[in-house]
């Protein structure tokens, strides 16, 4: 039965897969940006699950999609409007079809009158459209997008069920239907096959169809309305002997329209392969451009890809030595296969790259329930949703994303009647966005709520003994309380919020990805929150730099440039150590050998080399190294997992030489503040 189990994981992944482009879907349909081709889409998804459940047996979820069929079905016809009660409908059916897919999937039993006010209200209004009948013509084709004025062409289709259709999760009327709308049709059912009333089982499908078809649309077109049920019936299409010329037709021939429709064998057999192939407009047969892996084998190949790099690194350091004159061969042998290293190395992670909407699916669903739970009036807008992202990055951002969506939801945007005694619209804004930007993806999730009173914020901190009390901190630091463990403004503890267990995780997740989170906030007019995170937590580019006897890496994507400063380019200020005056700027000087506790490093920065780097926030740092080694791509290996977090450092790598280096975490090294403007200026 294993390779049962395999074929249900494929369903249960192609069920996410069809749900979270039905939500996406349904969004565009919300907001006035999509047109018929979306409802089509969306009702595919839904026939696609509702084909994997009949055929794996899951009776719920085939009555649940039956019946939200059945509603498109009416919205695609014309029979029902798409207003915005019937698309909230579709959206609360979407997500209670997956947690119907989901309970499935995990054998979870869920109560006898699950979805039942779904359903109910899916029928109403499915019976409040007008009837319209299926042989009734479905109207004259619209013209195509290029506006020619296409000649329309008589096709004769055979349709031969097989019995089990049902079964499987396919509805043959709502078949015809589809095929109705693509143009003129008359369509004549087969009663031959029906048995006597005793022997009938109204499970099974007895019924044949002959339709003939006045149509403009391609073959390729009608084969599509058929595409759920080739593996369940007997289909054949083929176009309608063009009508005779001669007065007086042949005795056998009959006219287009009138022919006799038999049993299954009747339908015309498709005309030979060889005078398919010799029309100019038949559309060729579709190909698989896609394969499913499991991640299992991908992650596997990311280590050996990440080895790899590693014993190349290791040719290079030993070739570094060679002449070109007595080794060129082995020399260009070694820069080629650094090249191939490199392309393999991007190809396997573009080959794990997912679009972060596979987790911004979720989020509208999370600030409809909890908008409706907490009383709020709450839009959330998403851009960006394609960004591609590594596969362990994406596992990873669910849980930081969902605690800041409810805590803008909880504590930043407020209810209605405040926020227009404020001056603000009822409802409120969130918007989710994901970018690249210098080689990380940024994220960010920003409101028009209430912000961040820091008044308010301090005294919390101080009552719960978070800091001393009439400590000397900034609006930003104070900002950053936030993240405290143990820290909640909230009054009281309820299902959303007070425990003071949220933003601490959020940040402890993030720092944990290797990536940065930085807040700001302004009372009375919003909040953002911004993440910058690693495209991938597997290989990065870095500087080699050394620090007494010691070697570091820091991110090429932390590095803004690098320096020999002179004298005069380096001012100590009381209370905040040294900092570089950089083109009327001035950036706190972080001496790496001091955090660290290196012995034997350059101490003098006009003798060493400053790296000037961006850490959280834009805030700039000058990093003072005693030698810049050279670029170097290195396999990133966790330190938390390994040996336990260390301040500063974001995970550790092993050189061509076969020593272990730590790569650097700018923004969470231990540093002196950055000078105030006022110290700036003086």
């Amino acid at each position: 039965m294993e390779g049962m189990d395999d074929i249900r994981a494929t369903f249960f992944e192609e069920c996410a897969e069809l749900l979270g482009n039905a939500a996406e879907l349904l969004g565009q349909l919300a907001d006035g940006s999509a047109g018929d081709d979306t409802l089509h889409a969306i009702f595919r998804a839904v026939h696609s699950i509702k084909g994997g459940a009949g055929a794996f047996g899951f009776t719920r979820l085939v009555e649940f999609t039956h019946v939200a069929e059945t509603l498109m079905d009416s919205l695609r016809n014309g029979r029902s409007a798409p207003t915005e009660e019937i698309i909230s409908l579709l959206v609360r059916a979407i997500d209670s079809l997956g947690d119907l897919v989901a309970a499935e999937q995990t054998g979870t039993q869920l109560p006898s009158n699950f979805g039942a006010e779904i359903v109910a209200a899916m029928t109403q209004a499915a019976n409040d459209g007008a009837d319209s009948p299926i042989g009734q013509s479905a109207g004259s084709r619209a013209p195509s997008a290029a506006g020619a004025i296409q000649s329309p062409r008589q096709c004769i289709i055979g349709f031969a069920p097989q019995p089990q259709v049902f079964r499987n999760g396919n509805e043959p009327i709502l078949i015809l239907t589809q095929l109705a709308r693509l143009g003129e049709a008359d369509i004549q059912p087969d009663l031959s096959r029906l048995p006597n009333l005793d022997a009938l089982d109204p499970e099974d499908s007895y019924l044949v169809w002959t339709i003939h078809l006045t149509t403009i649309a391609p073959e390729a077109e009608l084969r599509e309305v058929f595409e759920f049920v080739e593996d369940d019936c007997r289909l054949t299409l083929a176009d309608a002997p063009p009508p005779a010329i001669a007065p007086s037709p042949p005795p056998a021939a009959l006219p287009a329209g009138d022919a006799t429709v038999g049993p299954p064998q009747a339908p015309p057999d498709p005309p030979p392969a060889a005078a398919r192939a010799e029309k100019p407009n038949q559309a060729p047969s579709p190909q698989t451009r896609s394969i499913r892996v499991d991640i299992e084998k991908v992650d596997r190949l990311v280590n050996l890809v990440g080895e790899l790099v590693i014993t190349q690194a290791v040719l290079l350091e030993q070739s570094s030595g060679l002449s070109v004159d007595q080794h060129p061969d082995l020399l260009r042998g070694i820069e080629g296969l650094s090249q191939h290293a490199r392309e393999l190395q991007e190809s396997v992670m573009a080959i794990r790259a997912q679009p972060v909407k596979s987790v911004f699916s979720r989020i509208p669903r999370l600030v409809r329930d909890l908008a409706a739970e907490l009383g709020r009036d709450v839009r959330i807008i998403m851009t960006g949703e394609n960004t591609e992202i590594d596969k362990t990055v994406i596992e990873q951002l669910g849980d930081p994303l969902t605690h800041m969506i409810r805590n803008a939801i909880d504590h930043g945007i407020e209810p209605p009647a405040e926020r227009m005694a404020a001056g603000k619209p009822a409802q409120g804004t969130i918007h989710l966005s994901a970018e690249h930007r210098s080689g990380r993806i940024v994220i960010e999730i920003s409101d028009d709520g209430r912000g961040i009173n820091r008044d308010q914020v301090r005294r919390k901190a101080e009552s719960k003994g978070l800091i001393p009390a009439n400590a000397n901190l900034s609006d930003d630091e104070i900002t950053n309380l936030i993240f405290l463990p143990g820290f909640s403004t909230a009054e009281k503890v309820s299902n959303v919020s007070g425990r003071g267990v949220g933003m601490d995780v959020v940040k402890r997740n993030v720092q944990a990805m290797g990536g940065r989170i930085n807040l700001e906030s302004r009372f009375g007019t919003g909040s953002r929150f911004t993440l910058s995170l690693p495209l991938t937590l597997a290989i990065l580019d870095g500087m080699v730099v050394a620090i007494g006897r010691q070697t570091y890496i820091i991110p090429l994507s932390n590095i803004v440039e690098n320096l020999r400063p002179r004298a005069g380019d380096i001012r100590p200020l009381v209370g905040y150590g040294e900092v570089l005056a950089l083109r009327g700027d001035y950036i706190s000087l972080v001496p790496l050998h001091g955090i660290f506790g290196i012995p034997g490093a350059v101490t003098n920065p006009c003798n060493g080399i400053v790296v000037i780097v961006e850490g959280d926030g834009g805030k700039r740092l000058a990093l003072l190294v005693d030698e810049l080694i050279g670029q170097q791509q290195v396999v990133v290996k966790s330190i938390e997992e390994n040996y336990g977090s260390v301040e500063g450092i974001g995970g550790a790598t092993i050189l061509g030489n076969g020593r272990v280096a730590l790569i650097l975490d700018v923004s969470r090294l231990r540093c002196a503040r950055p000078p105030p403007a006022q110290a700036q200026a003086a």
